[in-house]
């Protein structure tokens, strides 16, 4: 039987979810929660995540939200498919863990404000951009990218020499973010440039872009 996935189209966290799932080559099946409609409010979704967001992962007798704890469930329980996305090593995963933690403590609110505004209120909806707000966040956004920078030239990706659930993480509020002026501060650090278009070049972000361009994103 197929994993399943309920999720929303944009919503990077679904898409986070689901690219993991993709890097495994794992059988999914996507199933849209219509949250206009007030789905995700709806008893029988709320019996899924009492808290009413998307994604959930339903994988047989477990039923798992947050998409960081999806791709973590995927990693381990699918360890003999895909792509190897956890360190085995006890000292690299360790590394890996304190690189994961920086991606949702530092790099998520100012890349998610900045993504919110400029790709979808600013591109999306012809809304004027809030310059205070998108000042405000760029700098944060700088401090953790000049600190990406310096750790880009010690080790091809971000948790280690190998492509892992770090750089996994960070690919949806990238991929808005380089369709927005922001692009200029990735394309200002060389390594970080790098690493950015090689993880969204990856088979199974690609998967996620068809979607998106399907449904009108692209």
């Amino acid at each position: 039987m197929a994993v399943k996935l309920c999720g929303f189209v944009p919503s990077n966290a679904t898409f986070r979810a689901l690219v993991s799932l993709f890097e495994k080559d794992i059988d999914v099946e996507f199933v849209k929660v219509h949250m206009a409609d007030g789905e995700h409010k709806t008893p029988e979704f709320l019996a899924r995540n009492p808290f009413g967001q998307v994604p959930v992962l339903e994988d047989g007798d477990i039923t798992i939200f947050e998409s960081r704890a999806i791709t973590q469930y995927v990693a381990h329980t699918y360890t003999d498919k895909g792509t190897d996305l956890m360190m085995k090593d006890p000292k690299k995963l360790a590394i890996q863990s304190v690189w994961m933690e920086v991606e949702s403590q530092k790099f998520d609110l100012p890349s998610h404000k900045l993504t919110i505004e400029l790709y979808f209120n600013v591109l999306r909806r012809g809304r004027e951009a809030d310059e205070a707000l998108i000042a405000e966040f760029e700098k944060k956004l700088v401090d953790v990218l000049d600190v990406y920078e310096q750790r880009l030239m010690e080790s091809k990706y971000l948790g280690g020499d190998s492509y892992t659930l770090v750089d996994l993480h960070h690919l949806p509020n990238l991929h808005y973010m380089m369709a927005t002026r922001v692009k200029r501060l990735f394309e200002a650090r060389p390594h970080v440039c790098a690493w950015a278009a090689d993880i969204l070049s990856r088979p199974a972000w690609m998967k996620i872009v068809s979607i998106l361009t399907s449904e009108g994103y692209v």
